[in-house]
């Protein structure tokens, strides 16, 4: 396992905002440095040979950032919050993840963290047709994948320590990750 240290300080300051995801049912929130997501070329062959979705929406690839770009942005800042929320029943659960995820991402940014961005778990389905050749048309709820924009979930989530598995079938136990930048 490979965590970075994160300084007391900075773990001090984002604590209301772990205190907020696990008071909204998150499993685990845990402030991490930007240096420990890992991105990989691979991640993003996975959706476009594997996802049913690829394409089909503006929080999907081809439309989001390549690996590279992904890393370039991580490492324009310096911190995120990884959150984990594990389940075993409600398929649906994605969307309230997701917008658990965007209420901190706009908490964060209020408090006059300007940088705040967060990148969900899985494709987006907040319409029933995306307005794939126009402007999102839930921009303020909408977020990439963390695995669209090429982060390798898995590994990341397994260097601190937190657990995922392959799903094996569609009634198997789930663990969905998100992030959430911080400067």
């Amino acid at each position: 396992m490979r965590k970075t240290k994160v300084p007391d300080v900075v773990k001090t300051k984002l604590r209301p905002y772990l205190k907020t995801a696990l008071d909204n049912k998150i499993t685990d929130a845990i402030v991490i440095k930007t240096s420990a997501v890992f991105t990989a070329p691979w991640v993003r062959i996975k959706c476009l040979f594997g996802c049913p979705g690829f394409g089909e929406t503006l929080c999907c690839p081809p439309h989001t950032p390549t690996p590279d770009e992904m890393r370039k942005i991580l490492d324009s800042y310096t911190y995120g919050i990884l959150l984990h929320l594990h389940w075993t029943k409600n398929y649906r659960i994605a969307n309230k993840f997701n917008d658990i995820l965007v209420y901190l991402e706009r908490m964060i940014f209020l408090d006059g963290y300007y940088k705040a961005w967060a990148l969900g778990s899985g494709p987006c389905d907040r319409c029933k047709t995306c307005n794939i050749d126009g402007t999102c048309r839930n921009a303020d709820k909408a977020r990439p994948s963390m695995e669209g924009c090429g982060i390798d979930v898995f590994k990341t989530a397994r260097e601190q320590g937190l657990p995922i598995n392959v799903v094996q079938n569609h009634g198997a136990e789930r663990d969905l990750y998100g992030l959430v930048l911080v400067e």
